[in-house]
């Protein structure tokens, strides 16, 4: 079977940036949904045609990816209203409560620096303003059934990091543990 809109697929990836750093490895096939919220639009449009065992090769700029990086998604927070243990590279749902009002409220953020009295919260993803270079594998491909084409997902979005503001997971989204890229 081919690739379609509507179609499930599982596959594995390679993911660099344009320097050739490898930023994730998915090693197990995945099955996500072509046509729903799964995957990045660039992705979905390059697997359309392919077939289980083709290798797809691609770079994908900011704007098609993850966006650039907006410095006004840093917020200069209070160390106190933080967990003593506390570590670069956290990630939290939303800013503890005493934080800035202003904050996006359905934002993952991860603290990208630690101060005596203050800490750094960045709601950016993690690859903003990062060119990506993926090597897709396609290991299988199936026809969705009618519930997966209506919530739109399997739970496995490809570096989704919007969240409910009431700390639920979105309809077909699984909460994250810790920050992850998959």
């Amino acid at each position: 079977m081919k690739i379609t809109e509507q179609c499930v697929v599982a596959l594995t990836w390679s993911l660099k940036d344009t320097l050739g750093e490898e930023l994730d490895t998915l090693d197990e096939p995945i099955e996500f949904l072509v046509g729903g919220t799964d995957l990045l639009k660039k992705i979905e449009e390059a697997l359309q045609g392919h077939e289980p065992g083709e290798k797809i090769d691609l770079q994908i700029e900011p704007q098609d990816a993850f966006g650039d990086y907006d410095d006004r998604l840093l917020f200069l927070e209070p160390r106190h209203l933080f967990p003593k243990e506390l570590e670069e590279g956290m990630g939290f749902e939303g800013l503890p409560e005493g934080c800035n009002a202003a904050a996006p409220k359905d934002r993952l953020f991860f603290v990208s620096d630690i101060y005596p009295d203050h800490v750094v919260m960045d709601a950016n993803h993690p690859l903003a303003g990062i060119a990506l270079r993926i090597q897709l594998h396609v290991h299988s491909v199936r026809e969705a059934d009618v519930s997966e084409i209506g919530l739109g997902s399997l739970g496995t979005g490809f570096f989704n990091m919007q969240i409910n503001p009431d700390g639920d997971p979105l309809p077909g989204e699984q909460a994250p543990e810790r920050p992850t890229l998959h």
